[in-house]
């Protein structure tokens, strides 16, 4: 069974840093793409940023410049270094991991089930 657990969540004030961590675990050959989403009250999950295995990132277009997505390969882990917080970037930060090739053969898409990152004014 695969999973993805994300940590570093919690309270900041506005304009201060948090460093998102999101480590996926079990049987896994590789995984192609690995990113963090963001759902705030009463909104739609929305995507903040993404990195493949060969290091090609994205950005939604409210993060560049702030948010720092980086990768460890062979630890199947993810980071996210965010600046420069915003109290309307108050979410739930869930981890997305696609393309999680496993020994049995099986392409899979993960979520981790998020961390809470508050953004104080």
């Amino acid at each position: 069974q695969v999973q993805v657990v994300e940590s570093g969540g919690g309270l900041v004030q506005a304009g201060g840093s948090l460093r998102l961590s999101c480590a996926a675990s079990g049987s896994i050959f590789s995984i192609d793409a690995m990113g963090w989403y963001r759902q705030a009250p009463g909104n739609q999950r929305e995507p903040v940023a993404a990195i493949t295995s060969g290091g090609r990132t994205n950005y939604a277009d409210s993060v560049k410049g702030r948010f720092t997505i980086s990768r460890d390969n062979a630890k199947n882990t993810v980071y996210l270094q965010m600046n420069s917080l915003k109290p309307e970037e108050t979410a739930v930060y869930y981890c997305n991991a696609k393309g999680v090739n496993t020994p049995r053969g099986l392409n899979l898409e993960v979520w981790g089930k998020g961390t809470l990152v508050t953004v104080s004014s």
